[in-house]
């Protein structure tokens, strides 16, 4: 059995929680977090060892893994400690908040031949994961447009601040929530090495931007969009979509469908002439633990896979987070010049 823990119960660390708690291949022997009152549920339900200084936990703990899943601002101190100690880390995202700590945690990883894992929980949607297949593949034949886009009702009036409104700590729609897009269009279609025109708009926040409008130019020459707004009320929950034309067809996928419409059909694919509608239960796979969407248990399926084969990640890598953050100072630099 492998040991872990996890250090963050935020919304996403209490997700991991249960997530770790529930795997057959683990047992979560310690949390860390700065609340009493999670705490106190922690002692009073479980036999799971609580924490509320990160250095302590792991000074004191045989770990074989961490999960790491406090706000942005501290991923850097905590994945670097766990790293020097030989534990493998999955961090939440966006990676870290400065380009040159993300370079570190990569090279002190790389260094120590330790399992590492972003979590951009998209690339384990099975649209998604489809939508890639194809594009290497190459069903489009040549890409000429790509759009990526988030909406979602995160900040829909004007209120107190939270870590979400507060720059310095990783808060703002960019970070938060087109972060997620980037990652996907780095990964899917190819990586952004150019930004102009961005917009970033206030509409509720008095310190961050509540929208994220940009143009992109991929390493691969393709140019695109992004159009990302967390502050759209129109949707009940967080929706991402990637859309790509080609001189073959268009395919417009999200987390719940893929639509491929082509001019002519593709026999050895398995997609006809005209539209094709394929939907999130006919990719999805089956995990230890269902908890908000396959798509969460996944990844640490997949992360736990790697520690127990001695294989390192190729999905969500340290590299792969910092090259995202990286295109997002790309964006903050673009704006600065409007």
């Amino acid at each position: 059995m492998l040991k872990a823990a996890v250090i963050g119960l935020g919304k996403m660390g209490l997700s991991h929680a249960v997530i770790v708690n529930a795997h057959p291949d683990v047992e979560m022997v310690a949390v860390c977090d700065a609340s009493t009152l999670i705490l106190d549920a922690f002692r009073k339900y479980t036999q799971v060892k609580t924490y509320t200084d990160y250095v302590k936990l792991l000074n004191e703990e045989t770990l074989d893994f961490v999960v790491v899943a406090l706000p942005t601002k501290f991923h850097y101190p905590v994945a670097r400690m766990a790293l020097e100690k030989g534990i493998h880390v999955f961090c939440e995202k966006p990676f870290v908040l400065h380009t040159e700590e993300g370079e570190e945690l990569v090279r002190l990883a790389n260094e120590k031949g330790l399992v590492n894992q972003i979590g951009y929980h998209n690339h384990f949607i099975g649209t998604f994961r489809e939508l890639k297949r194809l594009l290497q593949l190459n069903i489009l034949g040549k890409l000429f447009h790509f759009s990526g886009e988030a909406y979602g009702p995160v900040v829909v009036k004007s209120k107190g601040g939270t870590w979400r409104s507060k720059p310095e700590e990783g808060g703002g729609c960019l970070y938060d929530y087109a972060s997620h897009v980037l990652n996907l269009i780095q990964e899917v279609i190819g990586r952004p090495t150019n930004v102009k025109g961005t917009l970033l708009k206030k509409m509720y926040s008095a310190d961050v931007e509540d929208a994220v409008y940009s143009l992109l130019e991929l390493k691969n020459g393709l140019t695109g969009t992004l159009l990302v707004n967390w502050s759209d009320e129109t949707y009940r929950k967080m929706s991402t979509s990637l859309t790509i034309q080609g001189e073959k067809g268009k395919i417009i996928c999200d987390a719940t469908e893929l639509k491929v419409f082509l001019k002519e059909a593709d026999a050895v694919l398995g997609y006809d002439k005209g539209w094709t509608i394929k939907y999130i239960t006919d990719f999805a796979v089956p995990v230890n633990f269902y908890l908000r969407g396959e798509e969460y248990s996944a990844q640490i399926d997949y992360f736990v896979h790697c520690i127990k084969e001695h294989v390192l990640t190729e999905t969500n890598t340290f590299e792969q987070g910092l090259y995202t953050d990286k295109v997002v100072n790309m964006i903050i630099q673009n704006n600065k010049q409007y």
